[in-house]
């Protein structure tokens, strides 16, 4: 069963260009057969690139331990370098539902 996924990370590193294209490779790499879609915001303080990325979409994960112990069995070694924090959420779809009452 699908449910609504939202993750927000936060990479941090010191400044040397090209941050953006390499998290946004990374995700490509971890969530390549997951219908996910992220948005990623570049910002530089102190001599340090930071990227947050916002990613939403639908999954199979039924909770956020799924989540955290897919990220750890698959993230290659730069997402854990760069990684400084995340939140997470994950709704479950319910079985069956109402009916709409269409007439």
């Amino acid at each position: 069963m699908n449910s609504e996924t939202y993750i927000d990370f936060c990479f941090i590193r010191e400044g040397s260009g090209r941050f953006k294209e390499e998290i946004d490779q990374l995700l490509r790499e971890l969530f390549a057969k997951i219908r996910l879609n992220w948005y990623l915001d570049v910002k530089q303080k102190d001599g340090l690139e930071i990227v947050v990325a916002e990613i939403k979409g639908m999954s199979k994960w039924q909770s956020e331990d799924e989540l955290v112990q897919f990220i750890e069995t698959n993230a290659k070694e730069d997402f854990w370098t760069y990684l400084q924090g995340y939140k997470a959420f994950i709704y479950p779809q319910s079985k069956g539902g109402k009916s709409c009452g269409v007439r």
